[in-house]
């Protein structure tokens, strides 16, 4: 047969597919490869549908999640939330159409931005099992709501209604979607159970509640009524931002000058930025911006790059934040009785491929965690947990790179996963987080993103490592005290009996022993309320006056009031500083400060600070850390091997000596 006759067969053979036969055919790019993951998949997107348009609507979030089982493998998906409703044109889209959202091309932090999720779901049920999704929406304009049975019609991407009528539902608005799958339930770290567990952790503001297909109902209540930020859709940053889309930006632009575009299409540029870029690009600034070549442009990219920009505005993104990171912690994982909750850090924004970021750890200690085990890494991205794929993202990657034998845990080699009684949290919020999938299952290894994740988890160990290292302080120097306090009384009583003369005063002999400055802290809590009442106790056991100062540095966004001993300085960023100019030997300084409108779970150990002292000398604090910025400075270098273990100095048999006394 002739070549041009073979070619012409072949050309017949060639038509166009919609992007829902794609995925239908490659279903495992959605996360839909297993008959496990199918179902948590389907729960998740729902899940997360609920969230933003609760979210978007300013509504503290209540989400029910329902997985009936109906057949050996068949499953019904209920997700029910209170959210604002979806007006009666949009449902069919929104549930039947893949690639269709409001989301795509906004640049501001978001659960679902491709469109894929809802829908892709609803075709992943169809597709194992032939029925179709229902839908029930309404909105509070609307007496009653909008009901709807959908297909998705995948050679044409478009939904195809099966039936559809008004109804009466009892809540004022919300959405209730209804997918039938083939699936598996399973318990376990990957569980559904687990998933929402997490969610719950990272939104606090939302009450979700879930009945399994056997079972008792669980309910995790929301631990706070303080909704997130909102964000605001930005310009993108012009560090990062690929060349390849610089030009498309240039050809698309209404700006007729070059300066204009840079000022107006890009976030932190001014007119004086936009003047200094283009003067190093060696572009006028008044060319038109559809005019510039390949080569001009790369000049132009290239000067952005190097341009001197302030990072990117945090309105486009909400960070879970300190306090709430904690809270939510607590909240859930409070019935395993962790000893500690290391402050978390939230890091400053920072920028990729022109698309700002944010970094979260928090760090969760002993308690009924298990010590033998590997630390369990949380991971989320944009409040959402992260259940597969754990291996080959940046989340993990990250923890595993940092060698957590500076800070307390054990690690063989230095690296990989480090063992003992903890968990870490692990969150990265953006306007577009990379992952490695369309089943948005893992981040990618981004180095601006792997960096800030270093970082964080460097201060968050180091917050550890300050913890454990205060605990052994304090319980070393504790039991010295207390024997000390047991044994020389009644060395001092027979000694006295012997020679007949009075008991002699130990105070002073007692505090050359110790040869500490003690600091401790209570914290009262009055419900009726809502108050705590921090005392800080600093008892000097020397034989010599001393003066220090003492400092104390709050979460973010709490301020004290109402001092007992008024402090040097109060500073906005929560850094508060006494001067005690003289404690005498044997004697103690107390201050009192007050924090009004937490609940009691928000606050349970104050950060102590001592300078102009010998830090040697003081167990209960840390020695300041240069000009009060928590060693930022210092987390950012690289620091030194690990310390060799010392030697373990000679004890004192307490035990054997009070035995010796009892049997003179």
């Amino acid at each position: 047969m002739p070549a041009t006759s073979i070619a012409e067969e072949l050309a017949k053979k060639q038509r166009e597919i919609s992007v829902s036969e794609f995925f239908e055919r490659n279903k495992q790019i959605l996360g839909y490869d297993s008959p496990t993951k199918a179902l948590l998949t389907v729960v998740k997107e729902g899940v997360d549908n609920s969230l933003d348009a609760a979210a978007d609507a300013d509504i503290l979030p209540d989400i029910l999640v329902e997985v009936r089982k109906v057949d050996k493998d068949e499953f019904l998906v209920v997700v029910e939330d209170n959210g604002p409703g979806i007006v009666k044109k949009e449902v069919p889209n929104v549930f039947g159409r893949l690639l269709y959202g409001s989301r795509f091309h906004a640049r501001a932090q978001s659960r679902g931005q491709q469109g894929l999720g809802i829908s892709g779901a609803v075709m992943y049920g169809q597709l194992t099992t032939g029925k179709a999704t229902k839908i029930t929406s309404k909105v509070e304009e609307e007496d009653t709501a909008y009901f709807i049975e959908l297909i998705l019609d995948t050679k044409k991407n478009l939904p195809s209604k099966v039936r559809e009528d008004r109804v009466v539902w009892e809540r004022a608005h919300g959405t209730r979607v209804e997918i039938p799958l083939k699936g598996r339930y399973i318990g376990g770290k990957q569980s559904i159970f687990e998933y929402l567990k997490a969610t719950a952790i990272v939104n606090p503001h939302a009450r979700i509640t879930f009945k399994p297909p056997e079972g008792d109902s669980t309910v995790f209540e929301r631990a706070t009524e303080e909704m997130p930020p909102k964000t605001k859709e930005i310009p993108p940053h012009p560090h990062g931002i690929e060349l390849g889309t610089l030009m498309q930006m240039m050809k698309e632009t209404k700006s007729y000058k070059l300066s204009s575009f840079l000022e107006e299409e890009f976030v932190r540029v001014s007119a004086r930025v936009a003047k200094e870029i283009c003067d190093a690009a060696g572009i006028d600034p008044d060319t038109k911006p559809k005019s510039l070549g390949l080569e001009q442009a790369k000049a132009l990219h290239e000067a952005m790059q190097g341009a001197k920009l302030m990072s990117p505005p945090t309105d486009c993104l909400s960070p879970i934040g300190e306090r709430l990171i904690k809270k939510g912690l607590k909240n859930v994982l409070g019935n395993l009785r962790p000893e500690f909750y290391a402050p978390p850090v939230t890091r400053d924004p920072s920028v990729y491929s022109g698309n700002p970021f944010q970094v979260e750890v928090g760090i969760v200690f002993g308690g009924d965690l298990p010590p033998d085990q590997p630390v369990e890494v949380l991971r989320f991205a944009n409040r959402v947990p992260l259940m597969y794929q754990a291996g080959g993202c940046a989340l993990t990657q990250a923890v595993g790179h940092v060698d957590w034998r500076r800070y307390g845990l054990e690690q063989r080699g230095g690296e990989g996963l480090p063992f003992g009684p903890a968990i870490v949290l692990v969150h990265v919020c953006s306007t577009k987080v990379p992952y490695t999938s369309e089943a948005k299952e893992a981040v990618a290894t981004v180095d601006e993103i792997m960096e800030e994740l270093d970082l964080a988890l460097k201060e968050s160990g180091r917050r550890l490592k300050t913890h454990l290292t205060k605990k052994a302080h304090r319980a070393k120097t504790r039991e010295k005290f207390e024997i000390v306090q047991l044994i020389l009384p009644r060395i001092a009583e027979k000694s006295a009996k012997i020679v007949n003369k009075k008991v002699p005063v130990l105070d002073a002999t007692i505090t050359k022993i110790m040869g500490v400055v003690w600091i401790d802290e209570t914290i009262a809590y009055d419900r009726k309320q809502k108050r705590h009442t921090v005392t800080v106790n600093v008892h000097n056991f020397t034989d010599a006056g001393k003066k220090l100062n003492l400092h104390v540095l709050l979460p973010r966004g709490i301020a004290a009031k109402s001092f007992d001993l008024k402090p040097a300085e109060v500073r906005d960023d929560g850094k508060i500083t006494w001067e005690l100019k003289r404690i005498d030997s044997v004697d103690k300084a107390s201050v009192t400060f007050l924090l009004e409108g937490l609940d009691e779970a928000e606050y349970d150990e104050s950060d102590l600070y001592v300078s102009g002292i010998n830090p040697a000398l003081v167990i209960g604090a840390e020695p300041l850390p240069g000009d009060w910025e928590l060693n930022y400075a210092e987390f950012e270098t690289e620091e030194g091997p690990p310390p060799s273990e010392a030697e373990e100095e000679g004890e004192i048999d307490y035990d054997e000596t009070e035995e010796a006394l009892d049997d003179e």
